[in-house]
């Protein structure tokens, strides 16, 4: 097994509990030995969840069999059935496989704009999330010591790029964080501190609808948070960004959540692909090849439910979580000789948490908004969460951030070395095929 988000750990779990240890080994790759729950990550930038609190061991079940190799795969080689690994401790290693399920998942999608991968931060890992929140804390500490006006203001102001789930939860949370904080700060002029939201897009969230899209657009400018749709980013600097539009926005926080794109983990199998995800049947298996196996955003799973042969299911963690059941009984079913079942799954429906008691809901159709939208986003959130451990720290953090509110308490980050885009996701670290097969089968080509 390769990853180990909602996808990898699911089906890994639903492989301990249905196949007895006398029928397979079962070995997991992935650099964390934790699952994130990512649709929360918002919430630890703005410090209402701890870092902790959404990454779930995988190591706490006592019954727990499953041979954890900490590493990244960096290529598979589908003829000679091997994976090769990149260990923690920079080791290149090689793993033969009898049944590989493909599971890394996707990293930041990003365009080749002048300076965004040196200046624009990322919001798709736990650590990115803790230096955001550090940085944006920062941002209004250099802003109260310093004596230059124009420093000051475009220190207070934030720029987040990406008008889906991630970028707008982001943006809305992270306006909360700035909206309380500065209270504590006398010095500092509350008008100065401006939040933009831009997307490329015409409409925020277009998945919830129109008239629910507009409801939180409205929300979020009742916030003071700038939306501009349509806008993008022409260049990035360290001190300031370009709009596509021409307006130039002084600042020193960029943070892009314009999509994700499939690992770079799919590349190196040379399998046919759509929109860079690999192309699997409803069973989510590899056609012409046996045993190999693919599901959550690395893979483009035809979405039976619509009744579009050319659909395939969103990157979504909803998705990812129900593949992984079927997966799994696919998997036995292979092992024992029985035939597989293909995947099909209607959306439950949408929740977005926009911080605070600001919140959008469309569970199963019904539109929602306010405290019963947030009550429903919460509660699928909690309820999704894997362990009761997680579920604990997570209904204590919000108890706790809701009657005392953020200590506003940066953790040192900022005084190490700078950390952006390009440092988090370590997409230089895959192999080529020239590579892979010296990898595989030595420099003489021998294996």
């Amino acid at each position: 097994m390769v990853g180990a988000g909602f996808a990898g750990v699911g089906c890994v779990r639903r492989l301990e509990r249905k196949l007895s240890a006398r029928e397979a080994d079962v070995t997991l790759v992935t650099p964390f030995a934790y699952q994130l729950y990512l649709p929360l990550l918002p919430q630890v930038a703005s410090g209402v969840l701890t870092p902790q609190s959404i990454a779930l061991s995988l190591r706490r079940s006592r019954k727990y069999r499953t041979r954890i190799i900490p590493g990244g795969a960096i290529g598979v080689d589908l003829k000679a059935k091997v994976c090769v690994i990149r260990t923690i401790t920079d080791e290149i290693v090689t793993e033969a496989y009898d049944y590989i399920v493909l599971a890394p998942g996707s990293i930041t999608r990003t365009f080749d704009i002048p300076g965004l991968t040196d200046h624009a931060f990322g919001m798709k890992t736990l650590a990115e999330a803790a230096y955001i929140r550090d940085h944006v804390i920062s941002q209004l500490d250099l802003a109260d010591a310093s004596h230059d006006p124009a420093e000051r203001a475009a220190r207070l102001q934030f720029v987040v790029v990406g008008g889906g789930y991630a970028g707008t939860e982001t943006a809305a949370c992270l306006q909360q964080l700035t909206h309380n904080a500065v209270k504590r700060y006398p010095r500092l002029d509350p008008a100065l501190i401006k939040w933009h939201l831009i997307d490329i897009a015409p409409r925020l969230m277009p998945e919830l609808g129109e008239q629910l899209g507009k409801d939180a657009q409205e929300i979020l400018r009742r916030r003071g948070i700038d939306i501009s749709l349509g806008v993008s980013i022409a260049k990035a600097g360290p001190e300031e960004v370009t709009f596509t539009d021409g307006r130039v926005v002084p600042t020193r926080t960029l943070i892009w959540t314009a999509g994700v794109v499939a690992s770079p983990l799919i590349g190196t199998l040379g399998a046919e692909t759509v929109r860079g995800r690999l192309a699997v049947t409803s069973a989510m298996n590899l056609p012409g090849e046996d045993g190999v196996f693919a599901l959550g955003d690395a893979a483009a799973v035809p979405d039976l439910a619509k009744g579009d042969k050319d659909a395939i299911c969103p990157p979504t963690a909803q998705h990812a979580m129900r593949q992984a059941r079927v997966v799994a009984d696919n998997v036995i079913a292979t092992l024992r000789n029985q035939p597989m079942q293909p995947y099909e799954h209607k959306d439950l429906g949408l929740v977005v948490d926009l911080g605070g008691r600001d919140a959008v809901s469309k569970p199963l159709g019904v539109e929602l908004k306010g405290l019963p939208a947030l009550a429903v986003a919460r509660g699928y959130h909690w309820s999704a969460l894997r362990t009761n451990v997680a579920k604990t720290r997570v209904l204590t953090n919000w108890l706790l951030n809701a009657v005392a509110g953020d200590d506003f308490v940066r953790t040192g980050f900022q005084a190490r070395k700078p950390a952006k885009l390009k440092d988090f996701e370590y997409t230089d670290a895959y192999l080529s095929p020239e590579q892979l097969r010296e990898y595989v089968t030595g420099p003489n080509g021998e294996a």
